[in-house]
């Protein structure tokens, strides 16, 4: 594969933006996001100092900051933005193809000699110094449509699988409503006491490191607030395993309990919860709820899920956020009849089971990307079964829930180019 540097490839682009009437829209780092974009409409005279480039369509951009891997491609949508100095703005050359260096941006390979020349202490980032060290793998511009093609389409398929999943929560979400209103402004007046006449609470500890045998076997796992996902029902599962001996001095919780992390450095991580299918020991980082029979495990899920904001407001407000047991247990829930739980907890389940099945797609769809952009990107793929197109990618797109995620013949299409490319 031969390389280029990059700033062969693709120009810095951009300029300063000059005296304008009216509003603009204006784009910072941090509101570029995977799922969406989002804008500020600002006027020359109160615009942000880093509201200082100009771009145009044609122009691919991509975040400084070390760890950060946001790229955009300035479509004819985006003409006219604002974008913030955190972005460096590259213009592609003729024998440059703008989707293959957009992809090539998002790549491991990329952000292993981006971090390699970051500099700065608080924030590190990238400078046009070392920018001009990074190159490009950069075949032939056929070559280059192709594996955008490709690569394009796996992307295509993965944005379907988060939107199908973004579509499930908010099928619960509008479940949950329907049947028993706003959990806070309670308008359907359910009974709402204290959390701790929703079962035992209980609050995490850890075992005396300084005595290894508390953790010298896989007798029982010893879970952390990593170990709580906002994106799935159960917890995961954990790297480390208490003893025999170190479970004696631990807190622990059977199948059915809620585990809700209480101590973040953010408020945003705050509430989060999972429940438990197995018996396991946790973290004084976090609080559990081992439900009463009155309680439906799912029911508490969802309705923590939908009230995250609600008791992320009774975190302490100092530099830690705490929760602590003695507040958690205080904080008042709704708590409608259990045959109505039980109801929206047998929808909860039956949602959870398809997104599961959506999750390995998009776990294998993930796995597949990093396989062909991989050997795409050192070139080993053969893409000789791969159509040379262009392809019109619509951000805007949706997909509907109602399509069979395993219908379409894409993913099967794309396994045989990889297969093809080991052979």
């Amino acid at each position: 594969m031969k390389y280029e540097p990059l700033l062969k490839a693709a120009p810095f682009s951009g300029s300063r933006v000059k005296p304008f009437e009216g509003s603009k829209r204006y784009l910072s780092t941090g509101d570029l996001q995977e799922a969406t974009t989002s804008f500020v409409e600002i006027s020359y005279a109160d615009k942000p100092s880093r509201a200082d480039i100009s771009v145009r369509v044609g122009d691919v951009l991509f975040a400084r900051m070390k760890g950060t891997k946001k790229v955009l491609e300035i479509n004819p949508s985006l003409a006219d933005i604002i974008v913030s100095t955190g972005f460096a703005v590259l213009r592609p050359m003729e024998q440059c193809n703008g989707k293959y260096l957009s992809i090539y941006l998002k790549s491991d390979d990329f952000e292993r000699q981006k971090e390699k020349y970051c500099s700065g202490a608080i924030q590190p980032a990238i400078t046009n110094a070392g920018i001009k060290n990074i190159t490009i793998p950069f075949p032939k511009l056929d070559d280059q449509k192709r594996i955008a093609h490709l690569l394009g389409k796996v992307e295509g398929l993965i944005a379907r699988r988060k939107q199908h999943l973004q579509q499930l929560d908010d099928l619960l979400k509008s479940v949950f409503l329907e049947i028993f209103g706003d959990p806070v402004r309670n308008e359907k007046g359910w009974n709402k006491p204290e959390l701790k006449h929703f079962g035992k609470i209980s609050t995490g500890n850890t075992p005396p490191r300084k005595d290894p045998s508390n953790y010298s076997s896989q007798h029982i796992e010893w879970i952390k607030t990593d170990n709580i996902s906002a994106d799935t029902v159960f917890i995961s599962p954990a790297v480390e395993y208490l003893s025999d001996v170190g479970v004696t001095k631990s807190r622990t919780v059977t199948k059915g309990a809620l585990l809700v992390a209480c101590i973040a450095g953010s408020v945003e991580s705050i509430g989060r919860a999972a429940l438990t299918d197995r018996t396991v020991a946790f973290n004084q980082q976090i609080n559990a709820i081992q439900p009463k029979k009155e309680v439906n495990p799912f029911y508490l899920y969802v309705l923590f899920k939908i009230s995250r904001a609600y008791i992320q407001n009774h975190a302490t407000k100092g530099m830690k956020k705490i929760l602590t047991k003695g507040d958690f247990e205080k904080i008042t829930m709704i708590k409608p009849p259990i045959d109505l739980q039980n109801q929206f907890a047998a929808i909860v389940e039956k949602v959870e089971s398809i997104k599961s099945r959506y999750q390995q797609s998009l776990a294998e769809l993930e796995t597949l990307y990093g396989a062909l952009s991989q050997k795409a990107f050192k070139g080993e793929l053969d893409l000789s079964r791969v159509p040379l197109q262009e392809e019109v990618t619509d951000e805007t797109q949706s997909y509907p829930l109602e399509q069979n995620w395993n219908s379409s013949g894409d993913q099967e299409q794309l396994l045989m180019v990889a297969e093809t490319s080991e052979n």
